[in-house]
């Protein structure tokens, strides 16, 4: 807590106010942290079939929910569901850690992705069951041939 503020007992009279110099998102536990989140986001069991979906825009360009920023028309990815399918695509994004800008809930972009938005884009299943793929993006073409 940082309005917490303690004294030392020595003689040096040292003042610990509970805050470090570390700056937001950089300290090694929040790196570890990361780190494990892209690896259980991007996992993928051996065998484990998947299925391929399509995210496309569903918001008009001019729509506020854009913020001003032009949209990736489309993205085509691996996913196990169609849910699934947007974290995979929230992984596309550029992250805030990557920036100087704290994100308003999450050490990541993650759960504030537009691809996350039902009103942005709208999911596709264009494929089932597909086996060997891992999953995350992959353009169109990759996918077609087996």
């Amino acid at each position: 807590m940082s309005n917490v503020t303690h004294v030392s007992q020595d003689d040096d009279q040292e003042r610990n106010n509970a805050t470090s110099d570390t700056t937001f998102g950089r300290s090694v536990e929040s790196q570890a942290q990361i780190k494990a989140a892209k690896l259980i986001a991007s996992a993928t069991d051996p065998g484990e079939v998947l299925n391929v979906y399509r995210l496309m825009i569903a918001a008009p360009i001019d729509d506020p929910i854009w913020q001003g920023q032009l949209p990736i028309p489309e993205v085509t990815v691996a996913a196990r569901t169609a849910g699934d399918a947007r974290i995979v695509a929230a992984g596309l994004e550029l992250d805030t850690t990557d920036i100087a800008r704290a994100p308003a809930d999450d050490v990541t972009t993650t759960n504030a992705s537009v691809f996350r938005n039902e009103l942005a884009y709208t999911v596709i299943e264009i494929e089932r069951g597909r086996s060997g793929l891992k999953r995350g993006a992959y353009k169109a073409d990759q996918l077609m041939a087996r």
